[in-house]
């Protein structure tokens, strides 16, 4: 990490005696989904290098799950953003989805230092004992820790590298296109974009368009009730007046969490166009 890095990690309240650290990835779905559905996608491993790694940042050692061809790059790098549930095996394959594609995919816990999100069946303790209490500072900076670990690795080609963000994770995706010039993309799907404001969570993806170091791809369900439609039209607007390099796609038919196989959510069809113009995007702008 750099001087700015570990001036921020400064700032930050460090987690108490109390506090529940999350040490390793684990297997198994989010327990806050219940059953898994039956279509969940699994994709294999094979001619893949996967598995969970440890990056320290601020310094912790936050688990993280990795997945690379396993001969040949260096490749580039995606960093994908877990929703809400931490990295459960959804994340992990999504991983590994952009593994077989030629990526070497990392996923970082950054609801580590609160806990395991993936075990916690309440949604509201979720919020309040996971979500609410990881500041989007801490975030940033553990995204920095994760670029910077991925880049050392020696099987990266950092000059080609993007996010992306599912949900909760969408959201960061918007904010960290905006803190980091060395990516060449992002791509997200669903990120909320007016939550409620708070000291932990003081700007949302409108407030920083003119921001953006990065083109944008932002891919929304059009029945989806946490963003309304009146939320896509003025992030639209206010992208079209930052300039061109971005793009937001609408789902008529798809809710939110339309891509999360395991969910009732799921819609099959546009969670595999959704993943494909991911793909065509991340392509079309260098990684």
């Amino acid at each position: 990490m750099d001087a700015n890095t570990d001036a921020l990690f400064a700032k930050l309240p460090k987690p108490s005696r109390r506090t529940l650290v999350k040490t390793s990835i684990g297997a198994g779905f989010c327990a806050a989904i219940a059953p898994v559905w039956a279509q969940v996608i699994k994709t294999p491993a094979t001619g893949l290098t996967v598995g969970e790694v440890k990056i320290t940042s601020g310094g912790f050692a936050v688990p993280a799950y990795r997945a690379m061809p396993d001969h040949g790059g260096p490749f580039p790098l995606v960093m994908v953003i877990h929703e809400i549930f931490g990295v459960h095996e959804y994340i992990q394959d999504v991983c590994r989805r952009w593994a077989q594609r030629g990526y070497y995919a990392i996923a970082l816990d950054l609801f580590a230092r609160a806990g395991d999100a993936s075990k916690i069946t309440d949604f509201k303790v979720l919020l309040s004992s996971i979500v609410a209490k990881t500041p989007d500072a801490q975030v940033t900076a553990d995204l920095d820790a994760t670029y910077a670990f991925a880049k050392a690795s020696g099987s990266v080609d950092a000059a080609r590298t993007a996010v992306t963000g599912f949900c909760w994770g969408g959201r960061q995706a918007w904010l960290y296109g905006a803190h980091n010039p060395a990516l060449k993309a992002v791509a997200l799907w669903y990120g909320p974009l007016d939550p409620p404001k708070d000291a932990n969570h003081p700007l949302n993806p409108p407030d920083i368009v003119g921001a953006l170091k990065v083109p944008v791809l932002g891919q929304y369900g059009g029945q989806d009730p946490s963003i309304t439609a009146a939320n896509i039209a003025d992030m639209e607007a206010r992208l079209k007046a930052a300039g061109d390099k971005f793009r937001i796609i609408v789902y008529p038919d798809a809710g939110h969490g339309f891509h999360a196989d395991y969910r009732p959510s799921y819609n099959k069809a546009d969670a595999a166009k959704s993943f494909e113009l991911a793909v065509q995007w991340l392509k079309a702008h260098g990684v």
